[in-house]
């Protein structure tokens, strides 16, 4: 599915209708450029699940992992910082990927030997100022 949004309150509200179709736990890569708008759909998507207000959710780049809900229904992943496996893997993302909760990863597409073989990838695309293109995904990859 690939959506259009002309403005930060229209990505917000994606986020929001996405939330209610997302599966109720797994692992979503939110992928794209810096400024592309990762953050600001995972706001609608913590929001649209009663995780977290769209205004308390921030970008996780300096502390990595921000938890909303409680109990946690919501993590939001930035994994732009780190430069090896070994950091990522640190976290204990393999962890959080067991729990009953939604995992919002930025960046995880950087260290995809660490991903689960079945989730979502969102794709955002800056087409003009204030415009994005939104490609939503479900990728099964075979396990070995």
């Amino acid at each position: 599915m690939t959506y259009v949004t002309d403005s930060d309150e229209a990505t917000v509200d994606l986020g929001r209708r996405l939330a209610q179709v997302l599966p109720p736990r797994g692992v979503v890569l939110l992928i794209g450029n810096l400024g592309a708008g990762k953050t600001t759909l995972a706001k609608g998507i913590a929001e649209g699940r009663n995780a977290a207000a769209a205004d308390e959710v921030s970008s996780p780049t300096y502390t990595l992992i921000h938890e909303y809900g409680d109990p946690v229904t919501v993590y939001h992943i930035d994994l732009y910082r780190l430069d090896t496996v070994e950091e990522a893997a640190g976290l204990g993302l393999d962890e959080l990927f067991d729990r009953d909760a939604l995992v919002l990863i930025e960046w995880g597409e950087r260290f995809p030997q660490l991903l689960p073989p079945s989730r979502t990838e969102i794709r955002i695309e800056r087409t003009g100022p204030d415009e994005r293109r939104i490609t939503v995904a479900t990728v099964v990859q075979p396990t070995s």
